[in-house]
C-alpha cells in the first residue's frame, strides 16, 4: 500500500511562518491548548510536531519544539503546553501570550511517529503525562469506522489527566478502548478504579485483542523513563519491535 506523503516539501517545512494566536484553553492546572492560525500552513499528519520561535522586545529569541495535538484544519494549528516550573517559554505560552499575539512557527517535523488513517490494523497508544498529545491527534483523526484503538494513559493523578472529558467520551466510542493508570495514588473515590497505584506494570497493557498476534501498531510517547520501562514491557510480551514506535522528551518518568 503506497503511503501519504509527509505534508509540505522540505523547503516549506523548514520556512518560519507567521502564527497567531486565536484561542487558549486550560486543560488542566499545568496544561493548555493554544489555537494558532498560520500563514500558508502545508498540513501536517498526526504524530508530528513544529518548533514555536518567541522573540522579546529587545531582540531575545526562544525555540521549543511542541507536538501537535489535533488534526490539520486548514490554517488553525492546535498545540497543547506543559507548563515546566520555572520554564520561561512554557510559562509564558500557558499563562502571558495574549489572543492575537505573533510568534514563528515552523514544520510539520517528524515522518516515524505519525498515524496514517489508511494504516491496516489495530492502534496501540501508550502515554505517559503530556505524551498524550501528539497520541490525541491520533485519536481525532481516526474515523468513526476506523480501526480499533486503544489508550493507556499513565498520570501522576486524576487532576492531571489532559482532555479528560474528551477521552471519556472517546471511550465510550465504538472502537476506542481508554484506560488510566495511575501512579500516585488509585482513581478510589473519583472513579471507582481498583487498581492500586504504582507505575506502569505489564498487566496495564495486556488485554484481550492486543496481544502480538494481533499485530497493533504501538505509539508510545512520554518522559525518557517511561518510554524506556513501556517499550521493554511491550518487546518482552512478544511484539514485533518493528511496530513498536516510540517518541520521549525529559530525564525521568511521570
Amino acid at each position: 500500500m503506497a503511503r501519504a506523503a509527509i505534508p509540505g516539501g522540505l523547503s516549506a517545512r523548514r520556512a518560519w511562518r507567521p502564527a497567531r494566536l486565536l484561542e487558549r484553553r486550560v486543560e488542566t492546572a499545568s496544561a493548555s491548548t493554544l489555537v494558532l492560525e498560520v500563514a500558508d500552513w502545508p498540513g501536517h499528519l498526526p504524530g508530528q510536531h513544529v518548533d514555536l520561535r518567541l522573540t522579546a522586545d529587545d531582540g531575545y529569541t526562544a525555540t521549543r519544539s511542541y507536538s501537535l495535538s489535533a488534526p490539520a484544519e486548514g490554517d488553525r494549528v492546535e498545540v497543547t503546553v506543559q507548563r515546566v516550573p520555572d520554564g520561561e517559554v512554557s510559562t509564558f505560552l500557558c499563562d502571558d501570550l495574549q489572543l492575537g499575539d505573533a510568534a514563528l512557527l515552523r514544520g510539520p517535523v517528524g515522518g516515524w511517529f505519525v498515524w496514517r488513517p489508511e494504516q491496516p490494523g489495530p492502534v496501540l497508544l501508550v502515554a505517559g503525562g503530556s505524551g498524550v498529545v501528539p497520541l490525541m491527534a491520533m485519536l481525532r483523526a481516526r474515523p468513526a469506522d476506523g480501526p480499533p484503538f486503544r489508550l493507556v494513559y499513565s498520570v501522576r493523578q486524576p487532576d492531571d489527566v489532559i482532555y479528560r472529558a474528551e477521552l471519556d467520551a472517546l471511550g465510550r466510542a465504538e472502537g476506542v478502548d481508554v484506560r488510566y493508570v495511575f501512579t500516585r495514588r488509585g482513581a478510589g473515590e473519583d472513579d471507582g478504579d481498583e487498581r492500586p497505584p504504582g507505575r506502569l506494570r505489564a498487566a496495564d497493557l495486556d488485554a484481550a485483542g492486543w496481544g502480538p498476534a494481533d499485530a497493533p501498531t504501538c505509539y508510545v510517547c512520554g518522559p525518557t523513563g517511561f518510554v524506556e520501562a513501556a517499550a521493554t514491557i511491550l518487546a518482552a510480551a512478544g511484539h514485533d519491535p518493528a511496530r513498536i514506535r516510540t517518541e520521549r522528551f525529559g530525564p525521568s518518568g511521570s
